[in-house]
């Protein structure tokens, strides 16, 4: 069963089940059982050891998954800090005096969403912790806040050329005869990400029109008549500080930026510290994040802001010392749902690596390259999105495909960067849809919703922008022309939003 299609049925059979049972942990576990059986053979003892020692203790022995595990509960720590010195409750009645309606609640946070660039995880945490109080004023559904940090969050990381995705990027086709540098590759493939720019014509469009449909609109609609958001009921409810100030939101945020994107870049060498004995950055502000590792500068970054902010809580009297150590064990806990599915989801990545998915699609990938020419790039698409969705994995998806598409194209021309546009924005799409993957449970984690109910809600959103981009990676292998193509989708994007509203209220006025 090892390298078939065989390997990619655990990840289905949980995705499947985490749909149906609206229940992510049973459903990722039992994923993972199923895996450990293919890959020994359906042994009982082999497969126990399997999911313990290459699945379970292998995900949480990782040093990055360790580092991200660290970075959560800090961030956790950092928000539970915010909200006892009541940042969070003063941050909440400015807005309401300041942000007048529902529309411009969401366009606040798709606009925080775009400005936090340097990483997914960070902007996840961030956006959704800054931005609950202002959402839960305007009674726009925790589902609604999940899906517009998880529509800003990966594919405005996957357009920015400084950025932990960049990074990595660059570094996957660094060594490739692509006639160019990786970071140039990179740039040069940014107009042609349809999925990333996309997503973004869609979410405004959906703002300005004041339009939801599938289930997202039920939960809108829960949210605005009965006030019910669908907030996490693990979130802690407690009494606003009445000392609590504006600037006690905004300060401790602006440091926490400050310190994670100078800890991403000191990791990564900037300042000559060569500590991973690698590439000489000092200097190279953009090859400093190329060289970082994200896991380690983002847990430096937090823990030195997390330090100023205990400080100036402390200084300013609105939470004693001890309050402070207090919120340790409560940012703790605020995360511990979100670690959880984590590390499943890593769990059930290392059990689909040990039956070689990825080698199954690369083989695909390469068998289906010879006679497609102009329709490659849809195609590439579409298995980009396959392979991300079904492991939950976008940087695993474009490392793999990136190097099959440089072999399949001529060096530095045009349908080079087509080509890798579509194979980078299917790994967005489909880590974008996936239940397991790790940005789709950030996403849930920032907004405190659940996350099978923010996956349910998300998933028609998404799967309609990656068939506009599909139509779009058609007209791109032929047109070779990135503004266009765009033109085209954006049209595209809103002309298909105003059939599905005028269909929508068709109903209802049928049903009424």
């Amino acid at each position: 069963m090892v390298g078939t299609f065989w390997a990619l049925v655990p990840p289905i059979v949980a995705i499947v089940l985490a749909l149906i049972t609206k229940e992510a942990y049973s459903s990722l576990f039992i994923g993972i059982v199923v895996g450990a059986l293919f890959y020994t053979g359906f042994s009982p003892i082999g497969t126990l050891d399997t999911v313990l020692n290459d699945g379970f203790l292998a995900a949480l022995a990782d040093g990055w998954n360790a580092g991200i595990f660290l970075f959560l509960v800090l961030l956790g720590t950092m928000v539970a800090l915010i909200n006892a010195a009541g940042g969070s409750a003063a941050f909440g009645r400015w807005a309401t005096t300041h942000v007048k309606s529902r529309g411009g609640a969401m366009l606040a946070t798709f606009v925080l969403g775009v400005l936090i660039f340097i990483d997914d995880y960070f902007n996840c945490l961030t956006v959704g912790s800054v931005m609950r109080p202002l959402t839960d004023t305007h009674r726009i559904s925790r589902s609604k806040l999940a899906y517009l940090i998880d529509a800003t969050a990966a594919p405005i990381c996957m357009i920015a050329p400084i950025s932990s995705w960049a990074a990595a990027v660059s570094s996957t086709a660094a060594d490739l005869n692509a006639g160019i540098t990786g970071i140039q590759l990179f740039i040069r493939a940014i107009p042609y990400n349809f999925y990333s720019l996309l997503t973004f014509v869609f979410v405004i469009a959906l703002i300005v029109l004041k339009f939801d449909f599938g289930p997202m609109k039920l939960q809108e609609l829960n949210a605005m008549v009965n006030g019910d958001t669908g907030a996490n009921a693990a979130e802690e409810k407690s009494e606003a500080n009445p000392r609590g100030r504006v600037i006690d939101l905004i300060l401790p945020t602006i440091v926490l930026i400050i310190t994670c994107v100078l800890g991403m870049v000191y990791i990564g060498g900037f300042f000559g510290t060569d500590l991973w004995g690698g590439t000489d950055c000092a200097g190279d502000f953009v090859g400093a994040f190329g060289n970082t590792d994200a896991s380690v500068g983002l847990s430096w970054g937090a823990i030195i802001a997390l330090v100023i902010t205990i400080i100036y809580f402390c200084c300013r009297r609105v939470l004693t010392f001890r309050q402070c150590m207090e919120c340790l064990p409560k940012g703790f806990v605020s995360m511990v749902p979100a670690m959880i599915i984590l590390t499943f989801a890593l769990t059930l990545k290392n059990v689909t690596g040990l039956l070689g998915a990825a080698e199954y699609v690369g083989a695909l990938m390469e068998s289906a390259s010879a006679g497609l020419a102009a329709l490659l790039p849809a195609v590439i698409f579409i298995v980009g999105c396959a392979l991300a969705f079904s492991t939950g994995t976008s940087w695993g998806t474009f490392g793999i495909l990136i190097p099959i598409v440089v072999a399949m194209y001529p060096a530095d021309s045009e349908m080079l960067y087509i080509g890798i546009s579509a194979c980078l924005a299917g790994a967005v799409c489909g880590d974008h849809c996936s239940p397991i993957s790790d940005t789709t449970i950030m996403a849930s984690a920032g907004a405190q919703c659940e996350h099978v109910t923010h996956v349910s809600t998300q998933l028609p959103y998404a799967l309609t922008v990656a068939a506009i981009c599909f139509v779009n990676y058609i007209i791109a292998g032929f047109v070779q022309n990135a503004w266009i193509c765009l033109a085209i989708g954006a049209v595209l994007t809103v002309a298909t939003l105003l059939v599905i509203k005028a269909v929508s209220n068709r109903k209802e006025a049928k049903a009424a």
